[in-house]
């Protein structure tokens, strides 16, 4: 049972550390991707929907990507979506398509976006740290239903400690990593 909870919260810590690290590969400078909108999603009859459900994203140019809306009703809902993202994008309506021209990655640029990956990094933390307390109070119940001794108990809690401080150690070179490729370009 116990190597049940330190299974578990090792890979639902992992799954977490894996979740920020493909958020921060979107995170882009130099080149335009699809993938950066991939933290982009609509309301689309009532549902979040991803923004690759609804429309097609292309590589128009260097700095612009264009979106080829499925649904005409969409393109506004979709203008608004990403106006309203944290990625500073200024999306300008061309008939049924969406342009979106990237901004120019000037120094109070980078540090936004700098200041964006720390605070999505502090998210994971904190899932992380949840994740712990979980396992945690689980072992503290299999100690009070006398399941367990206090010395397994203890063992487990530091185990427990030792993969969370590893994922948080993860989170913080991919943190690095960013940081030093924005300030780069």
């Amino acid at each position: 049972m116990l190597d049940q909870i330190r299974e578990q919260s090792h890979k639902k810590m992992q799954i977490c550390v894996q979740t920020f690290q493909s958020h921060v590969n979107t995170i882009r400078t130099g080149r335009a991707s699809p993938d950066l909108l991939n933290s982009i999603y609509v309301e689309y009859f009532g549902v979040k929907t991803p923004l690759r459900k609804v429309a097609n994203i292309i590589v128009e140019d260097f700095h612009t990507l264009k979106i080829n809306v499925f649904d005409d009703s969409m393109t506004n809902i979709i203008k608004k979506s990403l106006l309203n993202s944290k990625l500073d994008l200024n999306p300008i309506l061309h008939g049924k398509d969406i342009r979106v021209p990237l901004p120019a990655l000037t120094e109070e640029r980078r540090k936004k976006l700098i200041k964006l990956v720390r605070g999505d990094a502090e998210n994971s933390r904190i899932v992380i740290r949840n994740i712990r307390r979980d396992a945690n109070d689980k072992i503290k119940k299999c100690l009070k239903n006398k399941i367990i001794s206090i010395d397994q108990e203890r063992s487990v809690q530091n185990a427990i400690q030792t993969i969370t401080d590893k994922f948080i150690q993860e989170l913080e070179i991919i943190v690095l990593k960013k940081e030093k490729e924005l300030m780069q370009l």
